[in-house]
């Protein structure tokens, strides 16, 4: 069995007020360099061999501290980026119901049909986020030198995480706002992959505090 623990990236300058922030490449602000330059104390705990994150800046320099402090170089896959929001890039759901009601009400209804206007199917966001997992697991079970139970850190956004997991959960992907209404910055979340692809995977932890001593 593979241990995948998914960090949502670091706080920017979009995250108060919240607003959707897809493919927008922001920087993280202070809080959120301050919250990248804690991570390798974590995640020294943890013996990851692998890191992988979103070719997004948020993340690569989330990744960037602890990749350097494991002496690892980070892997770059853009099937880990963030949901393109479309119409509603750079804007709180507030603006978006000013501008027109009609969206914002679909979009709250079910996120994954009513998904605002010229942005990304959710389904296929998540169909290519978790080919980028299974990649990185069958990488990592393949390679002699690693343990077979080596644990991944993944270094990814919060709206392609909580649609990855109502996926594996047998959640309906629209749900994932209202059964997963929170993921915090560099806040970790485990899945358990096992080594039979018959069997499901499994949730070990979800949403939880970054911090040295702290078990995902």
């Amino acid at each position: 069995m593979t241990t995948v623990v998914l960090v949502r990236h670091g706080r920017t300058a979009w995250h108060q007020p919240n607003r959707y922030t897809g493919r927008s490449d922001l920087p993280l602000d202070e809080q959120g360099q301050r919250q990248a330059a804690a991570l390798p104390g974590w995640a020294r705990d943890h013996g990851f061999t692998t890191v992988a994150c979103s070719p997004l800046l948020r993340a690569r320099q989330t990744a960037a501290p602890t990749a350097h402090a494991l002496g690892l170089a980070p892997l770059v896959d853009a099937r880990l980026a963030e949901l393109d929001f479309g119409d509603a890039e750079g804007c709180t759901l507030a603006e978006v119901r000013a501008a027109d009601p009609d969206v914002a009400d679909r979009f709250e209804a079910d996120p994954v049909a009513g998904h605002f206007p010229g942005g990304e199917a959710p389904a296929q966001a998540a169909a290519r986020f978790a080919a980028a997992l299974g990649d990185l697991v069958d990488a990592g079970t393949g390679d002699a030198a690693t343990p077979a139970d080596a644990p991944i850190l993944v270094i990814a956004h919060s709206t392609i995480i909580r649609l990855h997991l109502c996926a594996v959960l047998g959640l309906p992907l629209r749900d994932y706002r209202r059964r997963l209404p929170r993921l915090d910055p560099v806040a970790a979340t485990a899945l358990r992959y096992p080594s039979r692809p018959e069997e499901p995977v499994a949730l070990l932890a979800f949403n939880v505090p970054v911090r040295s001593g702290s078990t995902p």
